[in-house]
């Protein structure tokens, strides 16, 4: 049985139970093994090939440390295994993994900062709060990755903001907006035009973020990312337009409208059966004042006028955002 004083001193950073997850390979001087000392020089041409076997034979790959490693080509994938090897918390800072095969790889809370992937296989790849700042990704498949709902930097930058460091926050915000975009570029260029739909949306999500907090234009960007998700979300502007639709005539039914020479309201001196019929009536006005049809069997008295003019000038603007929206989603 191997010593434990003479074993790697790595343990992963998720281990809770202090069994898992802990390296069993002979330590040098550093108290670390090869893989796990990050001043071990692994830019050797021969560390690709051990890499393969001390991955096939099953050793610890979690957190280890490949900063400058030149494995351009190398065989990464699990074979005969549904899940990829796991490299979860590893660092491949300025790694050559250029047309290296790595599907289903496991590279969750890793670092591939800077790294070469142009042409790699990283289809099903787990990248999930994965450090992606300055990545080369030409031409690498990347169908399937799991990015996750947030990047690492928006982890980051949140921790930063609860910390008072607003200058760190936006350093953070930063990094994640030219992540997106990096991104955003390759899915475009592969042809993955729903990721690349997502991409879009967070880089200018990350870009709002970094304005003022109260400033107008991070309002206004506020605004259409509610209404459209920066022009790729046309259901949601459906679903806003439902919602006008419904809060105008809940309005119209209580401020009036004029049917027949005949002011009409919810009124408690109403029945049930009558109150829910003029609602009716007030929403098929709001339907109508909405598309600005205006058929003219009921008007607006009061109040009422200027609901209507407000909806009336919003669905002018939401139907004529919606055409656009839905036109460049269905010419990708």
């Amino acid at each position: 049985m191997t010593d434990k004083k003479h074993t790697c001193q790595y343990k992963d950073p998720n281990n809770t139970d202090h069994s898992s997850y802990c390296c069993k390979e002979a330590a040098n001087s550093s108290g670390y093994c090869f893989w796990h000392d990050k001043n071990t020089d692994k830019s050797t041409p021969d560390v690709k090939g051990k890499l393969e076997l001390h991955a096939k034979s099953g050793g610890m790959l979690r957190g280890i440390k490949l900063s400058k490693a030149q494995l351009e080509g190398i065989d990464l994938v699990n074979h005969g295994h549904k899940q990829g090897y796991d490299f979860s918390h590893a660092d491949f800072y300025h790694a050559n993994l250029k047309s290296g095969h790595l599907f289903n790889i496991n590279l969750m809370n890793a670092s591939v900062m800077k790294a070469d992937l142009r042409d790699s296989n990283l289809n099903c790849a787990n990248l999930e709060k994965t450090n992606m700042l300055g990545v080369k990704w030409s031409g690498s498949k990347f169908e399937n990755v799991k990015i996750g709902s947030k990047l690492k930097q928006e982890y980051d930058a949140k921790n930063a903001q609860i910390n008072k460091d607003m200058a760190a926050s936006i350093d953070y915000l930063e990094q994640a907006e030219e992540i997106y975009r990096d991104l955003r570029k390759h899915a475009e260029h592969e042809g993955i035009f729903s990721l690349s739909g997502f991409f879009i949306q967070k880089e200018l999500t990350m870009r709002r973020l970094q304005l003022p907090r109260y400033s107008i234009a991070r309002l206004l960007s506020k605004m259409v990312d509610i209404f459209c998700g920066y022009g790729e979300a046309p259901l949601r502007i459906i679903g806003l337009s439902v919602i006008i639709i419904i809060v105008c005539a809940i309005l119209y039914s209580f401020t009036g409208l004029n049917y027949q020479d005949t002011v009409q309201t919810i009124s408690s001196e109403q029945s049930l059966q009558q109150n829910i019929q003029f609602f009716f009536s007030s929403l098929y006005y709001s339907v109508v004042t909405f598309t600005t049809l205006g058929y003219g069997d009921f008007t607006p008295v009061g109040l009422s006028r200027a609901i209507a003019a407000m909806e009336a000038f919003t669905g002018s603007f939401t139907i004529a955002l919606f055409v656009v929206v839905f036109v460049k989603k269905m010419t990708r």
